[in-house]
């Protein structure tokens, strides 16, 4: 997959926008089949008190907003942190093809660490996963906001 570093690059900016609003520093972006960014997203469940307001929810809102399609079935979601169930659960009604993710999320992540949703052959989808692209990255900056807050 060419381009990959460069949009986890675009999704670690995302994350970072998170800190503003005292959100955990999660971002995500879409892309669609010709690399295009179609939707973006950080986490802002501080920001608008809603605990469904994941970086992976709300990319896929906006992507699905910009295509006027809720099936984005020729869309890579890059995300910094292993989703969780509520977010494979959103990217597997939502089609998506191919997930990039950075750090691995050991407490709840869905895609391999505590559960691996998206690869679930008895689930009518399965997911193209890319594990670990820029994990340190994406890794120091959540460890970097949680030491800040203890």
């Amino acid at each position: 997959m060419d381009g990959v570093g460069s949009w986890m690059r675009e999704a670690l900016a995302e994350a970072r926008l998170a800190l503003d609003t005292g959100d955990v520093p999660v971002g995500a972006i879409v892309l669609d089949g010709s690399g295009a960014v179609i939707g973006r997203g950080r986490n802002e469940r501080e920001l608008r008190q809603d605990p469904t307001a994941h970086a992976e929810v709300l990319a896929l809102r906006e992507a699905a907003a910009a295509t006027g399609d809720w099936h984005l079935t020729d869309a890579t979601l890059v995300v910094t942190l292993e989703p969780c169930v509520m977010c494979a659960g959103a990217i597997l009604s939502a089609r998506v093809p191919r997930v990039v993710f950075g750090a691995w999320d050991e407490k709840a992540g869905a895609v391999g660490s505590v559960y691996d949703v998206l690869r679930d052959r008895r689930l009518p989808h399965t997911v193209e996963v890319f594990a670990g692209v820029d994990a340190d990255a994406s890794a120091a900056l959540l460890t970097e906001f949680f030491e800040a807050r203890r």
